[in-house]
């Protein structure tokens, strides 16, 4: 099948009953620089390949979803699309952002392959590549004032990515009108950032946020401290940044590695926060991303957003494989976070909810609030005066892995969303596949599709009401799906008691 884009013709192929066209250049940027266009090229491009993943240190959980399996590359700004006919039915699109800590990833993991979707309910999806880590997060504009905005190229990236999709995929059989955006983890939090930055106005009608939220950006303060932590650790000075151009890519790997290791233990300004995460500079983000949205920058973009039930389950398991935490070290830890004399009652309110889990589980239950959950709710109840929907969610299917450690963790949505249970892995993750899980899949991958298509989760198999304010109805998605307003309502008011203390939500705290 081949398809005239407006830069050239691609040649795709047919695979699991849709087309697909893989590798498809959207953008090209020079280091540190803001991506550009693509440039058109001559005759047929063959897109039945994909495209070099942006460069990346290796990452475990990555490894378990299937990804880095391609060779990492700067010339990295590729997308994928995955339609069932390149005709003109206008279909609802669904742009997906992967997530990564903003320092791995890839649009095609095989987790994220978007065919299921794009044959069960007639959409079209598309999965990109955006810069990473240091070279997509890296604030230099305070050295140079050509590189202004480098602390959010990665997010540029994906602005230009989300324009290619608005001016081509008609060509794919998709409705440019209809554009949702979704994203898990560091991609939901690229997703809310979208939401709040000017650049993206009008690119989206809709939005689906899993596991992250519009607060996890750097001010300029931080983002300052990282590029003077990487610098040296490059034997460079803020006067002699320029090398960074021509350095091999593994040096600044190494480096980027070396400067996130120190911010896991807590090094810099902003405790508990992602060495590379967008930055508010003035260039791209003139203001906080939340901030925008609570003044109407999203308005009449419709959002679902939600958490998993157990959010850090996922890394105090990775955190255990160099034996077992001490308790001083979990109370230190939490301290940290509400403060030393708040951690006895925030362990005793924790207790009442589970009365069953040892300190252990208690402490991943309060960071999956105040990193995850929190940040979710705040995302919602700022855009739900300016969205005609905004929904609810929480995942509550507990994988039964690991003698069920994980829970309801981090990741274990993504391949119900995409309807991806036959994926390499998702088995060995959620410790068994019944029929159950199968109709959960079918219920949320549904969900999501009709998101996209009517700007409500909601359809025949699923009640999900909106969210305000006042009830707070969340659809809590189990083999038993359920609606429960405001669930762990007394938790949220501990947490919005605390807010005035609390360090900006990320992740990992050390």
């Amino acid at each position: 099948m081949i398809v005239d884009t407006g830069l050239g013709k691609v040649r795709g192929l047919e695979k699991h009953g849709v087309l697909q066209f893989r590798g498809i250049p959207y953008a090209r940027a020079e280091r540190f620089r803001p991506a550009e266009p693509a440039e058109p090229w001559v005759g047929i491009r063959d897109a039945t390949e994909f495209g070099p993943m942006a460069p990346q240190n290796p990452s475990p959980l990555e490894a378990m979803l299937g990804g880095q399996q391609q060779p990492g590359a700067e010339d990295c700004l590729v997308l994928n699309v995955y339609t069932p006919a390149a005709d003109d039915a206008a279909r609802p699109v669904m742009v997906w952002l992967h997530g990564g800590a903003f320092v791995a990833g890839s649009g095609h993991i095989p987790w994220y392959d978007g065919s299921n979707l794009a044959r069960l309910y007639d959409v079209v999806v598309v999965t990109l590549n955006y810069r990473l880590g240091a070279l997509g997060f890296l604030h230099l504009g305070q050295l140079d004032p050509v590189f202004a905005g480098s602390g959010s190229n990665g997010i540029g990236d994906q602005v230009q990515a989300l324009r290619w999709v608005r001016d081509n995929v008609a060509a794919f059989g998709g409705d440019p009108a209809s554009i949702t955006i979704f994203g898990e983890s560091a991609g939901a939090m690229s997703v809310s950032t979208l939401l709040g930055t000017p650049a993206a106005a009008g690119l989206f009608r809709g939005a689906i946020a899993q596991s992250g939220a519009a607060a996890h950006v750097h001010d300029t303060t931080t983002a300052t401290w990282v590029t003077e932590r990487f610098l040296a650790t490059l034997g460079l000075s803020p006067a002699g940044a320029d090398a960074l151009l021509a350095l091999p890519v593994d040096d600044i790997l190494r480096a980027q590695a070396t400067v996130d290791a120190e911010v896991q233990r807590g090094a810099g300004p902003g405790i508990g926060r992602l060495a590379f995460e967008p930055v508010v500079d003035g260039a791209l983000l003139p203001q906080p991303p939340l901030d925008a949205i609570r003044a109407g920058s999203a308005t009449g973009v419709n959002l679902v957003v939600g958490t998993t039930a157990d959010e850090w389950n996922l890394f105090q398991l990775q955190a255990r494989t160099n034996g077992e935490v001490a308790e001083d070290r979990l109370r230190r830890r939490l301290a940290r976070v509400v403060g030393d004399d708040r951690v006895d009652d925030t362990l005793t309110i924790y207790r009442e909810a589970r009365p069953a889990a040892d300190l252990e589980g208690l402490f991943c239950a309060a960071m999956t609030d105040w990193v995850f959950r929190m940040p979710a709710i705040g995302l919602a109840e700022a855009q739900v005066a300016h969205a005609p929907r905004v929904s609810m969610y929480r995942f509550d299917y507990p994988s039964t892995a690991f003698g069920g450690a994980l829970g309801a963790c981090h990741a274990i949505d993504l391949p119900f969303a995409f309807a991806n249970l036959d994926r390499g892995g998702v088995e060995l993750m959620l410790g068994g596949i019944d029929e159950s899980t199968r109709r959960l899949a079918d219920r949320v991958s549904w969900a999501w599709a009709a998101a996209a298509r009517t700007g409500a989760p909601e359809h025949d198999d699923l009640a999900w009401p909106a969210y305000d304010a006042d009830r707070r109805a969340t659809c809590l998605l189990d083999r038993d799906v359920s609606v429960v307003d405001d669930p762990a309502g007394d938790i949220r008011r501990l947490w919005e008691e605390l807010a005035p203390v609390l360090t900006p939500p990320s992740q990992p705290v050390p």
